[in-house]
C-alpha cells in the first residue's frame, strides 16, 4: 500500500513545505555522487547524522536538526519528501508558516530523542528526515482523519488504486511501526521506528493547541474531518495506446 495524494489541496501556497523539500533535496544531491565512497559518507554521517552514544554522553545536540536533512539513499529521500508533500501543506495552512515550520523542527528532536532512548549505546548513525514527516503526519490524523488519500496497492502484478480515510492510513503505517519496533531491537535494526513512533505522538500532542483553538471535535463536525478547501476531483483516464489483437492462424 503506497500512499501518493490526497484529495485537498492546500488554500495557500505551502511556501515552508515546499523550501523543506527542497533543502533536502539540495542537501542530499550535493554529497550524492560520494554514496559509494564509504570512508567519505561514514565521516558525513557520524559526524552530522544522529549517533545515539554521542548524544547520551552529553555531545552532538546540534545533530538532532543536521541528522533531519541526510539521507542514505534517493528512494530515502524520495518516500520521505513524497509524504511531505500529501500531508504538509494543509497542515501548513491551519498553522501558518512560521509555526509549522518550528512544530516540524520539534517533531524531528523529539523524534531523535525517542531513538537515543531507545538505543543509547548505538554507534549507528541515524539520518532522515522520517522523524518530522511523522509528527506531520500525526498532526495531520488528529484535524482531518477522514481526508481522502489515494493509495496505490500493489500484488504481485496487481495494481489497484484505492481512496482511504486517513485514519485508515496513519493509522495502519502506526501500527505497523510499533510492531516492527517491539520486534526489532534498535541496536539492530536498520530503520529507526522508534523515531517515526515518537515524532508521531509528538506531532500528535504539538498539535492539540490548534485543534482545541479550533473547536475540538466542533471541528470535526464542521469540517467532517476533511481540510477546509474544495475536494480535488481525480480519474484514471484509459490509455490512448491502441491496442494489437493478434489472430490465430
Amino acid at each position: 500500500m503506497f500512499p501518493f495524494r490526497d484529495h485537498n489541496p492546500s488554500g495557500k501556497t505551502p511556501f515552508v513545505t515546499y523550501m523543506l523539500i527542497a533543502l533536502n533535496c539540495l542537501v542530499f544531491f550535493s554529497y550524492w555522487g560520494e554514496l559509494e565512497n564509504y570512508p567519505v559518507i561514514a565521516q558525513l554521517y557520524t559526524q552530522w547524522g544522529l549517533v545515539p552514544l554521542r548524544l547520551a554522553s552529553g555531545e552532538g545536540y546540534q545533530t538532532l536538526v543536521s541528522s533531519m536533512f541526510l539521507h542514505g539513499g534517493i528512494w530515502h529521500l524520495a518516500g520521505n519528501m513524497l509524504f511531505l508533500h500529501i500531508y504538509g501543506d494543509n497542515l501548513e495552512d491551519e498553522m501558518g508558516h512560521l509555526r509549522y515550520l518550528v512544530f516540524y523542527l520539534l517533531c524531528g528532536i523529539a523524534a531523535g530523542l525517542v531513538q537515543v532512548i531507545s538505543a543509547p549505546y548505538s554507534q549507528v548513525p541515524v539520518v532522515g528526515a522520517s522523524g518530522a514527516v511523522a509528527g506531520v503526519m500525526g498532526g495531520y490524523l488528529l484535524l482531518f482523519p477522514r481526508a481522502k488519500i489515494d493509495v496505490l496497492f500493489i500484488f504481485l502484478i496487481f495494481f489497484r488504486i484505492f481512496s482511504l480515510p486517513a485514519w485508515i492510513i496513519l493509522g495502519i503505517w502506526l501500527g505497523l511501526q510499533f510492531l516492527n519496533g517491539v520486534a526489532l531491537p534498535s541496536a539492530e535494526s536498520d530503520v529507526a521506528y522508534w523515531a517515526h513512533i515518537g515524532g508521531f505522538i509528538a506531532g500528535l500532542v504539538l498539535c492539540l493547541p490548534l485543534f482545541r483553538r479550533l473547536g475540538g471535535t466542533v471541528f470535526w463536525e464542521q469540517t467532517r474531518g476533511h481540510p477546509q478547501h474544495p475536494e480535488a476531483k481525480y480519474r484514471i483516464e484509459t490509455s490512448r495506446i491502441p491496442k494489437i489483437i493478434r489472430r490465430k492462424r
